[in-house]
């Protein structure tokens, strides 16, 4: 049940990166970086909590981007703290 519940979790986290991919307003370099976060976050070879920590990383370097749009450094901030509850979760199991 519990990973089902993550799946659904990480299923949400993935569909708001693709939102913030999929926007031409927001600059590629910083679409890039939300790929490659996605893509890390997704990498069922490293451990759950190297891939969750290693696309926090990503998106806190690029919330802290100047060229980010407000609204897409908002939903960054979102999908950060949806991934630390989840990673919190993780580890109590």
């Amino acid at each position: 049940m519990e990973t089902r519940v993550k799946a659904m979790d990480i299923s949400a986290v993935n569909k708001l990166m693709d939102e913030i991919s999929e926007d031409k307003t927001v600059p590629r370099n910083i679409r890039t970086m939300i790929q490659q976060a996605k893509s890390d976050l997704n990498n069922e070879k490293n451990d759950w909590a190297v891939r969750v920590n290693a696309a926090i990383s990503i998106l806190d370097e690029v919330a802290n981007d100047p060229n980010i749009p407000i609204y897409a450094r908002t939903q960054i901030w979102n999908i950060v703290s949806l991934l630390e509850v989840i990673n919190e979760e993780a580890k109590k199991e």
